[in-house]
């Protein structure tokens, strides 16, 4: 990953860098790896998330198709 600093702007060149690792994901990865995870507590953690992108993804089609 690469951020280019333009006319000394270390501000700008920061932002830009948190933006994209917030978008990668990585502040994410940090928080979860910061304790250990029981096997067990990650696949319930899965299975919710996958539960949670199914409903929206079915509201979205709802939403597309004029059901509600």
């Amino acid at each position: 990953m690469q951020i280019i600093v333009r006319d000394n702007n270390v501000d700008q060149a920061l932002r830009a860098l948190k933006k994209k690792l917030q978008r990668e994901g990585v502040y994410r990865e940090m928080k979860l790896r910061r304790h250990y995870e029981k096997p067990s507590e990650k696949r319930a953690r899965e299975r919710a998330a996958a539960i949670r992108r199914a409903r929206k993804l079915e509201r979205k089609r709802e939403e597309r198709d004029g059901i509600r």
